[in-house]
């Protein structure tokens, strides 16, 4: 704030307001000062002013606002009152609440306590009655008519029902107490225990009455705006009261009279513009007057049009002179309350004045609590400061009263535009592009760089408020620029903003989110659908002064067009943008999207297979390529005719997977004949022969690699490096082509399987086929035995089943035989293929294939034997848990960590699925700290999943995996004992609070499990324990471990625990032969008899407000957890 004479320092945030910009907000206190009669409000707790009560003096420092030629403004005075002594006030009883029947569509749990049952009370009437407001307030105004004194009391318990409070003023009150006796008398009736009031009452009953409370307050005045709010009576004291309500130290009083305040302020700004808009009608009326030829002007006339314009500007001045009291008096302190939904009153109430009332109030003396609030610490009180400035910046001819505002809060208004409340970000991004259009120099590339990168947000509405901040400043359409290709086409509009696109992407240097740029743009910038303009830049020429693109370009493009034409033709945002749940498309959206995917369709039929034969020899374009058939409608080809365009497309696919060899594009390619095969459809013949034809090749070209291999084997001759090529790439081939075909018409599994056993016959591997063909081998022999489980579930129990099902079994026993001893003796890329095969089988033939209804189909059930399950273990803990990558480069790391987390998850898929017992995730959980940052997920959604099939074989596989921990922790460190300092030993209890926390807050449903984990842990901890030994047992250091469960259990339990542990080691044999080394078993009995418990077995209970009594100190911390 300022002093007078001072420029404002608007930038400069008050010393008093910065309390609320950090985590430190603390709640209110009710104080009462016994000795002085002074409340403590909250300016005297932190030392501000003593004695004067800041909502009568203007503060001094904002004086320079509410000046006028030099003369402070009236006030608007009290009307005095006498003081007489009070009686001595006798001890109220209790009442027992009344029951009130729940009305149906109320959802409370909590019976509903009536704040009055006076049934002629407004409070009573805007909640039960169903006449209208205005009807009410007409209702009020009549009797104050009649009785002023009477409905002014009335009004006045209105407020003070709405509330919440239960206390009554009387005429006597009214006479003879001041408004501040009246609401020291009013607190006094807080005797609830409940800390609520209807404005936070939750229910549709609460929400409703609300929004009436508001209305009921901007209606009075409206009603009233004519004559009886200048009789100096009614707003006098409404605002005497609401000003005094609301510097309570109640919290309810002090929100509901700023709610009541603040809309009372916006009714009076709109009676100020009705006022101002009479103010000039009767200006012109009286200028035409007096402007009238002299024989013409009526001296009466001109008097009442002067009495009238006088009269108005007396109104005028009137109302200013309560707005102004008003904001000084309640919005100066509301504005940096404790209680955020106040402090949100206040922003949303001040962007409606200046709003509405631009001359008066948008101004940079108001504008700053605005600018200062903009640093609140509540995202919602941050949000309202957008919301009241983004119509404010709309408005064109508002803009030179926002210039210094502006350029004083501009790096705050930007810098909320990275906020952690992503609605808070939103509108920050709106508000940014609002100043870009309005002040088009005030942003620095500095500040638009920080705005663009938002575009790559995983909040989509973030990113797309990025996207329209870069369609206003950097895709803009020039009509005036014109362009041709080589052979004299027009190019489109959108070209150049295409390739600024594309170089934006480029420079972002964020290459994997291409998707995520399309996201953020498809609904606000057509050139995202926009395929003939793509397709033409990447095949058209460039014309006379057009300037080629590059590689990197097209591969940008490519990536950018595909990606649109992906979520174009799905109707879904990426993943990790958007909701999980599965969004509902309506009629017209799922019309919309088939229209759009027709579209897309149409275009690229014709201009793919150009596409596919330019970039044919550039693998990264092809992938991306590939994948745009998987989008089509396939009705199109017939529908428009285009069997040749299919045909074309399909030679080149045929062309592409002869000549490549890049495991990428062959499977973009196999996945990509699968959908085009896509049975049902009007083109699945012409595809299927075209399917078979490259499987046809595809198989011949391996059968004469195979043979001319076996023919050199068998000659005691060596290959050459193109005859192993021919191999490994033949293999490639095939197998690629069997994940997404049933090549097993073809009988290859005798062929591929005989590659198998001779490299598992041959010790020396000197004439067995290479490691990367053997994968290929390993890959081929898994898909070959899963299609043939699906052949058998697709078809009828029929005879001639038998000998397929019977040859199918064999070879699935023996092939898993044979990925045993891989798993035992191979090098590791076969181990890894014959590990990812055996686990994927067992999935496929777990038990669900015993229950089949074709005994065919059962006959495939195979379950693990313990030699697999052993194999398996091993496997996980030698190649997933070990750090043998740690040296190596970044890329490679995070590659293999890739590859290990996909053996992690496919072992805990068997886990998760019963296949393998619930124990046999014993040696995973207990590497949960170890390797937390590696593999954390996984293992804590295997710990869950486990829990839902059972809570016993979970928690017992805990309590497993903590003492095999313990006990290789015993045998690292022998002979030795366990430090109880050392960092092993503090990963271990970091384990078991892990897995504590993982039973969550209800310990009854946890009341067995918990139980049944510390009596395993104590026999554990006290095995091999005579009672008349006099050393500690061996494993006592265990206790402290199980000491982290202990608030897991009820407090009964925990007294069954403490006899049990008594029974296992008694007190007699600590106390008779006392060291350190029994500390762990005195703390955890300590803990089982004094600990708390961390439950939550009945409902919560609110924090009770302890409003203050008159005599009374409230303890600092009783108003905890309501502000």
């Amino acid at each position: 704030m300022i002093s007078r004479g001072k420029r404002i320092r608007m930038d400069d945030v008050p010393m008093e307001y910065s309390y609320y910009m950090n985590d430190n907000i603390q709640d209110d206190v009710d104080v009462v000062e016994g000795g002085t009669g002074q409340r403590m409000t909250r300016l005297r707790a932190r030392g501000g002013v003593p004695t004067k009560p800041p909502i009568i003096d203007i503060d001094e420092d904002d004086e320079d606002i509410f000046m006028t030629g030099g003369q402070r403004k009236r006030k608007i005075p009290k009307p005095p009152k006498e003081k007489i002594e009070r009686e001595p006030r006798a001890p109220r009883v209790r009442k027992e609440r009344e029951i009130v029947e729940k009305e149906p569509a109320e959802e409370r749990i909590v019976k509903e306590r009536e704040i009055t049952t006076d049934e002629n009370s407004l409070f009573w009437i805007l909640r039960y009655s169903k006449n209208t407001i205005t009807t009410i307030v007409d209702e009020w105004i009549e009797n104050y008519k009649a009785d002023r004194d009477s409905a002014l009391i009335s009004l006045m318990q209105f407020f003070i029902n709405a509330s919440g409070c239960k206390g009554k003023i009387t005429p006597e009150m009214q006479i003879s107490m001041e408004h501040t006796s009246i609401i020291r008398k009013m607190t006094e009736e807080f005797d609830e225990e409940s800390g609520e009031y209807p404005l936070i009452m939750a229910g549709q009953q609460w929400k409703k009455f609300k929004t009436h409370f508001c209305e009921f307050v901007q209606t009075l005045v409206k009603q009233c705006q004519y004559s009886i709010i200048y009789d100096q009576f009614l707003m006098d004291n409404i605002i005497s009261l609401l000003t005094g309500l609301s510097d309570s130290q109640v919290r309810a009083f002090r929100h509901t009279a700023t709610l009541a305040a603040m809309k009372l302020m916006t009714a009076l700004v709109d009676v100020a513009l009705l006022v101002s808009i009479n103010q000039d009608n009767a200006a012109r009326q009286y200028e035409s007057e007096r402007l009238k030829a002299a024989h013409d002007v009526s001296e009466e006339r001109l008097e009442s049009l002067m009495a009238k314009r006088q009269e108005l500007e007396e109104n005028m001045d009137e109302i200013k002179n309560m707005l102004t009291y008003l904001f000084k008096s309640v919005f100066v302190h509301r504005y940096r309350d404790t209680l955020p939904d106040i402090r949100a009153i206040c922003m949303i109430e001040i962007g409606i004045w200046m709003h509405k009332f631009s001359s008066n109030f948008l101004d940079d003396s108001y504008l700053k609590y605005i600018g200062w609030t903009l640093h609140d610490k509540v995202g919602e009180v941050r949000l309202r400061c957008l919301q009241a400035l983004l119509p404010l910046y709309e408005n064109e001819e508002l803009k030179g009263k926002l210039e210094l505002f502006t350029s004083k809060f501009k790096d705050r208004i930007v810098a909320m535009t990275l906020d952690k409340e992503y609605e808070v970000a939103v509108h920050a991004v709106r508000l940014v592009i609002k100043i870009l259009k309005i002040h088009q120099d005030i942003l620095t590339d500095k500040d638009c760089e920080i705005v663009y990168e938002l575009v790559y947000s995983s909040h989509r509405g973030v990113a797309q408020a990025a996207a329209e901040f870069l369609n206003v400043r950097l895709f803009v359409i020039d009509p005036s620029v014109e362009s041709y290709t080589k052979r004299g086409k027009k190019r489109l509009p959108n070209t150049p903003l295409i390739r600024d696109l594309v170089q934006f992407f480029i420079e972002s240097e964020l290459h994997e989110h291409g998707a995520y740029l399309v996201d953020s743009f498809i609904e606000s910038n057509p050139m995202i659908r926009d395929w003939e303009c793509m397709t033409d830049l990447l095949l058209e020429e460039p014309g006379h002064g057009e300037e080629a693109m590059d590689t990197k370009q097209e591969s940008t493009l490519i990536e950018i067009m595909v990606s649109a034409v992906k979520q174009v033709a799905l109707a879904e945002p990426p993943i990790g943008r958007g909701s999980n749940r599965q969004k509902t498309l309506t009629a017209k959206e799922t019309k919309q999207v088939q229209d759009d995917k027709q579209k897309l369709t149409e275009h690229f039929i014709q201009t793919l297979p150009y596409l596919l034969e330019k970039y044919s020899a550039d693998n990264e374009k092809l992938i991306n390529l590939l994948s745009i058939p998987q989008y089509f409608d396939l009705e199109m080809y017939t529908t428009l005719r285009q069997e040749a365009s299919l045909k074309f497309l399909l030679d080149k696919i045929t062309h592409i997977i002869s000549i490549n060899t890049d495991r990428e594009v062959l499977e973009a390619c196999a996945k990509t004949v699968e959908f085009l095969c896509t049975e049902g459809s009007a083109i699945y013949t012409q595809c299927d022969v075209a399917r078979s034809n490259i499987i046809d090749e595809s198989v011949n070209r391996y059968k004469e690699a195979i043979d001319d291999w076996r023919n050199l084997i068998a000659g005691e001759e060596v290959p050459d490096e193109d005859e192993i090529h021919q191999v490994c790439i033949s293999l490639k081939k095939v197998s690629i082509l069997y994940s997404c075909h049933n090549l097993n018409p073809w009988n290859l599994f005798s062929s591929l399987f005989q590659d198998i056993e001779e490299y598992l016959n041959d010790h020396s591997h000197e004439k067995s086929i290479p490691i990367e063909a053997l994968i290929y081998c390993v890959e081929s022999c898994f898909f070959s035995i899963s299609w043939g489980i699906a052949s058998l579930e697709s078809s009828f129990e029929s005879s001639a089943l038998v000998l397929t099902a019977e040859e199918l079994r064999r070879n699935l026993d023996k092939y898993m035989t044979a990925c045993n001893h891989l798993i035992k003796s191979a090098d590791l890329p076969i181990k890894e293929a014959a590990y990812i095969s055996i686990c994927d089988l067992l999935v496929i033939c777990s038990a669900n294939l015993g229950k089949h209804t074709n005994r065919y189909v059962q006959m495939m059930e195979h379950r693990p034997t313990d030699e697999q399950k052993e194999l398996l273990i091993n496997f996980v803990k030698t190649y997933v848990f070990s750090s043998r990558y740690d040296e190596v480069q970044d890329e490679t790391r995070i590659e293999e960590l890739h590859k290990k987390r996909s053996h992690l998850a496919a072992y805990c898929k068997l886990v998760v699925y019963n296949i393998l017992p619930t124990t046999a995730a014993c040696d995973i959980f207990k590497y949960y700290i170890k390797f937390y940052n590696d593999y954390g997920d996984i293992i804590k959604t295997t710990l869950g999943k486990t829990r839902e099939n059972s809570k016993t074989n979970c928690t017992m596989t805990m309590c497993m995996s903590l003492k095999t921990a313990f006990e290789e922790l015993q045998n690292y460190t022998a002979p030795d004992k366990i430090s109880r300092s050392s960092q092993e030993f503090s990963d271990l209890k970091e384990l078991a609070k892990r897995f504590a926390l993982s039973f969550g807050l209800d310990a009854i449903k946890n009341r067995e499990v918990v139980t049944a984990l510390h009596r395993a842990g104590i026999l554990f901890a006290t095995q091999n324990y005579n009672s008349d030994d006099t050393n500690p047992p061996q494993n006592i250091l265990f206790l402290e471990v199980l000491n982290e469960f202990t608030n897991k259990l009820l407090k009964q339990d925990k007294k069954v625990v403490l006899n049990f542990l008594d029974r296992r080691c008694s007190m007699s044999s600590m106390t008779s032969s006392y060291s350190d080394d029994w500390q762990p078993l005195l703390n955890y009995r300590n803990s089982l008899l004094h600990g708390e418990t961390d439950q939550a077995t009945t409902p919560v209970v609110v924090n009770k407000k302890v409003y203050g009594r008159k005599g009374k100190k409230n303890q600092p911390g009783d108003d905890e957890g309501d502000d």
